[in-house]
């Protein structure tokens, strides 16, 4: 009694475990597609506020902008091409750690950028444009390059699985038109062998789906056979399951024997003069 309930209480505290890793592993998934949906939510109103910004307002806060907008619009892209790239080529591993390197100057410049925005001194901030403006064509250039690097790979791949799939074709290709006048189909071989076959008589003794060959009874032949002119000799041989009928010999009728009927005239002999 006591080790059933001492198995019913740890199936219970099983339970209560497995409930709440569940609950939590739930709780932390709706967690981060809320924050994720507010990052992008907040990424798009920053981006559609830049965007305004770049070509509705003039001076260095327009320019602000601009360098802005590019900045994130150079990296996005990038990272969107090397993650979707590292699923099908491992190689891409390197250059996803190079640019997760790369980006950090990247937010560096655009925090720098975005703080700058707030700056009441609009003088200071002209004058640190040319270097904000070479530092961040640097940082889009190496992004630039990274990204075009892995599309050149990826197009570079599929030109090769392309060209050796094309040159299996073209050899199943020739392997079907390789066919010679001497060859014809089986159908048409066998009926012109069919045609070239001999007609051949069963043999002698042959089984009962044979046909067997007729033959001329012997004279002196057994009981089977009869004998010629006697009085089995129009009752021939008993046929068998599977046996010819002989052929009978036709003798001539005896004058003697021949039976007259009243009706019938009495022959005259003949007299000589």
């Amino acid at each position: 009694m006591e080790a059933a309930i001492l198995i019913l209480t740890l199936l219970f505290v099983a339970f209560v475990a497995l409930g709440v890793y569940v609950g939590v592993k739930v709780i932390g998934a709706a967690k981060r597609g809320v924050e994720r949906t507010v990052t992008q939510a907040r990424r798009t109103v920053e981006e559609t506020t830049l965007r305004a910004k770049s070509y509705g307002q003039g001076g260095v806060a327009g320019e602000l902008a601009q360098l802005r907008l590019s900045l994130r619009t150079s990296m996005r892209a990038t990272q969107d091409a090397l993650h979707a790239g590292v699923a099908e080529d491992a190689s891409l591993s390197e250059s996803l750690g190079l640019f997760q390197r790369l980006s950090v100057h990247g937010h560096e410049l655009d925090d720098e950028l975005k703080r700058l925005e707030r700056e009441p001194d609009r003088a200071t901030v002209a004058s640190l444009l040319p270097g904000l403006r070479e530092r961040m064509e640097r940082i889009t250039h190496s992004a630039e390059s990274l990204r075009w690097a892995a599309r050149d790979r990826a197009r570079r791949f599929a030109e090769d699985d392309l060209d050796a799939l094309s040159t299996q074709i073209d050899v199943e290709a020739g392997a079907l038109r390789h066919w010679s006048e001497e060859e014809t189909p089986d159908g048409a071989a066998g009926s012109q062998a069919a045609q070239a076959a001999p007609a051949s008589w069963p043999e002698a003794g042959a089984g009962d789906g044979a046909v067997r060959e007729q033959t001329w009874p012997e004279a002196g032949a057994g009981a089977g056979a009869g004998v010629e002119g006697g009085p089995e000799a129009g009752a021939g041989p008993v046929a068998g399951a599977g046996a010819e009928p002989q052929p009978q010999a036709i003798t001539a009728r005896d004058p003697r024997q021949q039976t007259t009927y009243p009706w019938q005239k009495t022959a005259r002999p003949e007299t000589t003069n």
